[in-house]
C-alpha cells in the first residue's frame, strides 16, 4: 500500500483523498446526519410498513394493488404464524421498535408525523402490556374466528394479473399448516384450562361441516370461476390459461383446503371437553387485565372499566329520559315506530345517491368517484353480514363495494340506516376522506377499530334524521327509533363489561335483560353467547360512539355560537383512525 501511494503524484492523492472524503460526506449525509427529523422518521415507518406487511399475504394483497410501488418485489406468502416461539419473537421485536423510537426528537417532527410518532408509540406500550397474555387470545370463534373470516377473504381475493392468481393457491397450499399450528397453540391453551367452552367448540365444529360438506359445488370455486371468467372477458387470461387455473382451483380444494377445515374440526372434537370456563374472560387467571389490553388496544379507549361502566350508566339514563319525553309528546308514538319498520321499496342505490346529497349540510363534500352496490351471493348469504363494505387497497381506492346479503330481512328504516353506516357519511365516506389525505402507509396497519366502527355508529345515528325525509317518517318517530337503538347497544355494552370485567354469569346477564323486556331465555342465552365469545366487541362500536358525541359536545362548549358540525367532522376526518386520547390531543390542538 504505501509503494502504491509512493507512485501517485501527491497532488493526484490530495484530489483523489478529497473526491473520497466528498462521497463519504454524500453517503453520511444522505443516511444519517443531515436528514431532517421528518425524513428520518419517514424513512424509520417505511421500513417498519414494508417489514409488518410482508408477514401476512392476506394483508399484503387487501392492502396494496400494487406492491413493488412500495418496494415491497419478494415476499414469502404466508398467513401469518400461531407459533408460540413466533409469538415470542415478537414481543422481542417489539420491545427492539420501542427503543428506536425513541430516538426521534418529538418536538422537531412535523404535526402529521407527531400525531403518528404518537399512535405508534401509544401502541407499543399497549401492546407490551402485561395484561396481553397471548394464550388468552381466541383465534377461532363461530362469529369473528379465523375460520369463519377465511372463506370472505379468499372468496373476495381480487385477481388484477396471473400473480395475484399464483398467490392465491400457494395461500390455499399453506391452510393445512396453518390451521395445524392453530390446533397446536388450542392445545397449549387446554393444556393451561384455558380452552372455549363446549359450546362455542359445539358452534365452530358445525361451521367447519357445514364448510366442507355442502354437495353442490362450493361457493369458493364459483367465486373463482366467475372472476378467472372475467378476466379472460378482459382479454387478461386465454382459454387455456383459465381451464388450467380452474383445475388447479379445485384440486387446491380437494387437496388442501377441505382437508385442513376437516383437521380443524377434528382437533376442537377432540378438545372439547377441555374447557372449564362457560362465562367472560374474568373467570380466567389473567382475564381481567387481558380484558382491559383488549379495551385499549381494539377500542382505542384507555379509561378503566369502571370509568367506562359509569360513562354507560349515564348514556343508558339520558337515552330513557329522551324516549320517556318523546312519549309523552307523542303517545302514538309507539305504534308508528312499529309501522316504520315496514319493507321499503326503494332500491339500495338510491338510498346511497340520497346520503351522499343530504349530509352535504353536516359533511365536507367528497368525490367518491365510482362505487357499486353488490349482492352477497346466495351460496355465502349463510357466512356473510347483513351488509359490509369492503376496503379498497390505499394504493387505488378503488374499487368501493357495499355488499348487501339479500337473506336478511330488514325494513327500510334498517336498510337505509345500514346503507349509512357502511356508504355514507360512514366506512366507504371516511375511507376515502382519510385516503385522500395521502398519510403515512404506516397509519393503515396502525388503524384503530374503536374510530372506525365508532365512527360509523356516531353517523348512523345522524342518519336517522336523514331517513325522516326520505322515507316520510316523522322525525320524533325516527329519534325515538334511534334511541331505542341507542339504548340497546349500550345495554349489551354493559353486558359486555358485567361479563368479562365483573364476572356476571348468565343468570345476572338474564336478570339484567329481563328487566329491559328481553324475556325469553333462548334469545338472552343468544346475547350472553355472543359476548362471551367476542368480548369488548360492541364497545368497539359503542364506546367508540360516545367518545365522538363527547368529542362534540367538548368542542362544542368551547366554540359556542361558532360552532359548525362540517368543521368538527371534517378535522376529524383529516386525523384519521387513532387511539382516542390520541384523537382528542390533536383535534383540541386544530381548534386554538
Amino acid at each position: 500500500m504505501k509503494q502504491l501511494l509512493k507512485r501517485i503524484p501527491r497532488r493526484l492523492y490530495l484530489l483523489l483523498l478529497a473526491a473520497v472524503l466528498v462521497l463519504f460526506s454524500a453517503f453520511f449525509l444522505k443516511n444519517h446526519v443531515f436528514l431532517s427529523e421528518d425524513q428520518r422518521f419517514e424513512n424509520f415507518t417505511c421500513r417498519l410498513f414494508q417489514e409488518e406487511i410482508r408477514a401476512n399475504t392476506l394483508n399484503l394483497h387487501y392492502t396494496l394493488a400494487y406492491p413493488e410501488s412500495y418496494g415491497i418485489k419478494d415476499y414469502s406468502i404466508s398467513l401469518g404464524s400461531m407459533d408460540p416461539d413466533t409469538m415470542e419473537d415478537s414481543r422481542a421485536s417489539l420491545e427492539t421498535l420501542q427503543n428506536k423510537l425513541e430516538d426521534f426528537s418529538v418536538e422537531k417532527l412535523s404535526q402529521q408525523n407527531q400525531m403518528t410518532y404518537d399512535i405508534l408509540r401509544l401502541e407499543l406500550s399497549t401492546e407490551l402490556s402485561p395484561g396481553n397474555d397471548p394464550l388468552l387470545q381466541e383465534p377461532l370463534g363461530p362469529n369473528l374466528g379465523i375460520q369463519a373470516q377465511l372463506p370472505v377473504l379468499l372468496a373476495e381475493y381480487t385477481f388484477r394479473s396471473p400473480s395475484d392468481i399464483r398467490d392465491y393457491f400457494s395461500l390455499l397450499a399453506c391452510l393445512p399448516e396453518y390451521f395445524q399450528e392453530i390446533l397446536a397453540f388450542e392445545q397449549e391453551k387446554s393444556s393451561k384450562g384455558l380452552f372455549m367452552s363446549d359450546i362455542s367448540a359445539d358452534r365452530i365444529i358445525a361451521q367447519c361441516l357445514s364448510f366442507t360438506g355442502s354437495s353442490d359445488e362450493h361457493y369458493l370455486n364459483s367465486m373463482f370461476r366467475e372472476q378467472v371468467t372475467e378476466l379472460a372477458q378482459q382479454k387478461k387470461l386465454s382459454q387455456k390459461q383459465v381451464d388450467s387455473y380452474l383445475a388447479m382451483q379445485e384440486k387446491l380444494m380437494e387437496e388442501c383446503v377441505l382437508p385442513a377445515y376437516t383437521q380443524l374440526q377434528q382437533g376442537i372434537s377432540q378438545l372439547k371437553g377441555t374447557g372449564k370456563n362457560e362465562n367472560g374472560l374474568s373467570h380466567l387467571p389473567g382475564g381481567k387485565a387481558y380484558y382491559e389490553y383488549l379495551i385499549q388496544s381494539t377500542v382505542g379507549d384507555y379509561r378503566s372499566p369502571e370509568e367506562i361502566s359509569q360513562r354507560l350508566y349515564r348514556q343508558l339514563a339520558s337515552d330513557s329520559q329522551e324516549m320517556l319525553a318523546l312519549k309523552e309528546q307523542n303517545p302514538q308514538i309507539l305504534t308508528q315506530a312499529a309501522q316504520a319498520s315496514s319493507p321499503c321499496e326503494a332500491q339500495p342505490e338510491e338510498m346511497l345517491e340520497y346520503l351522499n346529497t343530504a349530509m352535504t349540510q353536516d359533511f365536507p363534500h367528497l368525490d367518491a368517484g365510482d362505487y357499486q352496490v353488490k349482492y352477497v351471493p346466495e351460496s355465502m348469504e349463510e357466512f356473510s353480514s347483513p351488509a359490509f363494505y369492503l376496503t379498497p387497497p390505499i394504493d387505488t381506492l378503488s374499487p368501493n363495494t357495499i355488499y348487501i346479503n339479500q337473506s336478511s330481512q330488514v325494513s327500510g328504516t334498517e336498510l337505509f340506516t345500514t346503507l349509512a353506516h357502511e356508504g355514507f357519511p360512514g366506512h366507504l365516506y371516511q375511507t376515502l376522506s382519510f385516503g385522500n389525505t395521502h398519510p403515512s402507509p404506516i397509519r393503515d396497519l396502525l388503524s384503530c377499530s374503536g374510530y372506525i366502527e365508532g365512527w360509523a355508529t356516531y353517523v348512523e345515528s345522524l342518519s336517522y334524521g336523514y331517513a325522516a325525509d326520505f322515507l316520510g317518517i316523522s322525525p320524533d318517530v325516527m329519534q325515538f327509533l334511534w334511541q331505542n337503538r341507542s339504548m340497546t347497544l349500550c345495554l349489551y355494552s354493559l353486558l359486555d363489561l358485567g361479563i368479562h370485567d365483573q364476572g356476571w354469569t348468565f343468570q345476572t346477564a338474564f336478570e339484567l335483560l329481563q328487566s329491559f323486556g328481553i324475556a325469553q331465555e333462548e334469545t338472552c342465552r343468544e346475547i350472553f353467547q355472543y359476548i362471551v365469545e367476542n368480548p369488548a366487541n360492541y364497545l368497539k362500536y359503542y364506546l367508540g360512539y360516545l367518545n365522538f358525541c363527547d368529542l362534540r359536545s367538548e368542542i362544542q362548549e368551547k366554540q359556542r355560537d361558532a360552532f359548525s358540525s362540517k368543521d368538527f367532522h371534517s378535522a376529524l376526518l383529516a386525523l384519521g383512525p387513532a387511539q382516542f386520547p390520541v384523537v382528542e390531543k390533536y383535534l383540541l390542538a386544530s381548534y386554538k
